[in-house]
């Protein structure tokens, strides 16, 4: 696989965005990596690209400036081709200071697990309890049976979301059957957050080693993981989001080295991932799809995630409006950090659509 994988980049073929669920969505090529930058790991060195030698509207970015200030912004970035093209902070806040992902963090978990399965050590059609063990829930082990790693992933797993104040709770007495596990999402944190014991269990090693030593120590993030209640958030300076997304941008190749082998889970991970919500994949938000839903509800929303944005975004979306972006056609990474914008939401947010409304002025 990984010598598939490597032959694909030299000769430059390009995967492409495609949705089996969503037949007319257009197909988007991705990065073949040939002319992409990366920085050097351990350093502060990261090299840069000119608004004029891009043609880009010098004009908007002062307004664009503005904009996220105003709206309690503390980091911004954008990547063009791997290069920073512009890097603000803001609002008592520097380039070395730590901030939380919130939800972008399972971006981090999705890439994980999918190094986990390439490695064999896990499948995602395993039943959970596999590696949680019987008994994990309230449920039979016949309902915990048939809950299988990819609902987790998913946000499908059935489980009973209905009492809001407990949706991030992993214990037993937290956990009840509402739906056969693949007929319903809704956006459940505790299943996500059983990831990390299943994926250690999986491993025979502490997922949040396992994560540094497959991702976090290959591309030079910084950061760690924070135990805040029943969530496990991310915490890390803003260019080891960048970094991330760059990793992301390139198909899990970082310069010249694979760093997730399997293409096919990758290529799942980014495109729809069932047929309840278009907008999902393996916990990455996707856009450009022909309807959504979103966090805290069970209704399914006309028309795309973003308006505003690329139909090929791919998003990691926290709560408080952080912003990991992904726009393969224009080679762009772009992330905002910071305290809530005035909406609060979970993860996507009107937000989005306001903030890709100021991007687009400065890169159109």
């Amino acid at each position: 696989m990984k010598l598939m994988r490597l032959t694909y980049i030299l000769l430059g073929i390009v995967l492409s965005f495609s949705c089996a669920s969503d037949s007319n969505d257009d197909t988007i090529d991705t990065p073949s990596g040939e002319n992409m930058y990366f920085p050097p790991l351990n350093s502060e060195i990261w090299d840069t690209e000119n608004l004029s030698d891009l043609n880009w509207n010098e004009n908007a970015t002062q307004p664009l400036f503005n904009f996220l200030e105003n709206s309690n912004t503390k980091a911004f970035i954008i990547l063009k081709d791997g290069k920073i093209v512009t890097e603000w902070y803001m609002n008592n806040f520097t380039q070395n200071n730590i901030w939380y992902w919130a939800s972008a963090g399972k971006t981090l978990t999705a890439m994980t697990l999918g190094i986990a399965q390439d490695e064999g050590f896990i499948n995602l059609n395993d039943s959970s309890a596999q590696y949680l063990g019987n008994g994990w829930s309230s449920l039979t082990n016949e309902e915990e049976n048939n809950i299988e790693v990819i609902h987790h992933l998913t946000m499908t797993t059935g489980l009973d979301y209905t009492d809001f104040f407990n949706q991030f709770c992993t214990d037993t007495d937290c956990l009840y059957y509402l739906n056969e596990p693949g007929v319903f999402w809704y956006y459940h944190n505790a299943p996500y957050t059983l990831l990390d014991n299943i994926i250690t269990s999986a491993v025979n090693e502490n997922f949040e080693d396992y994560f540094t030593e497959k991702i976090r120590n290959k591309i030079g993030m910084n950061g760690f993981w924070l135990q805040s209640g029943y969530n496990n958030i991310y915490n890390s300076d803003a260019r080891s989001m960048a970094r991330f997304g760059l990793l992301c941008l390139n198909n899990g190749v970082w310069d010249n080295e694979v760093i997730i082998n399997d293409s096919d889970y990758f290529d799942a991970m980014i495109n729809t991932s069932q047929d309840l919500n278009k907008a999902y994949g393996y916990l990455w938000w996707l856009n450009g799809k022909t309807s959504f839903k979103l966090p805290g509800t069970t209704e399914t929303f006309s028309g795309k995630l973003i308006p505003n944005a690329p139909d090929d975004l791919v998003a990691g979306l926290g709560a408080n409006d952080q912003k990991l972006y992904v726009i393969p056609s224009q080679n762009l990474v772009i992330i905002r950090l910071g305290e809530n914008s005035a909406e609060g939401h979970l993860g996507p947010s009107g937000y989005d659509n306001q903030l890709w409304e100021k991007i687009n002025t400065l890169i159109n």
